[in-house]
């Protein structure tokens, strides 16, 4: 006997290279402050992507980093840690830069944020 699975997101049509798109992105400032919670979207693709994303402070120094090479899912939920800062409190932007080695490359997206002062 046979056991097939059916996944909904199986029959969702896919984009090729050149259309495929960062969708969604959005971050979030963990209680802590000392983390930040990204999601991010990308049209559902027929070949996997490279994604690098680059958090960068009011000043444009560079905060945190990170690559996905090939992500199983276009959906994609990750935590970046601050670093380098006493109080993390202040403006920041969060850039991500989807593209394949081979070409071709989307335009990047940013989403920009704030994390409050300590209570």
């Amino acid at each position: 006997m046979t056991m097939d699975l059916f996944f909904p997101e199986d029959l969702t049509p896919r984009a090729a290279p050149e259309e495929t798109r960062i969708t969604e992105l959005h971050a979030e400032p963990h209680p802590d402050r000392s983390r930040v919670r990204v999601n991010m979207e990308i049209t559902p693709f027929q070949t996997r992507p490279y994604v690098d994303i680059t958090l960068t402070d009011a000043d444009g120094n560079e905060i945190a980093t990170t690559s996905f090479v090939e992500p199983m899912t276009w959906k994609l939920e990750f935590t970046l840690h601050i670093r380098g800062k006493a109080d993390p409190a202040g403006a920041y932007r969060l850039e991500a830069r989807l593209y394949y080695p081979e070409g071709p490359a989307a335009e990047p997206v940013s989403y920009e944020f704030e994390i409050p002062k300590a209570e």
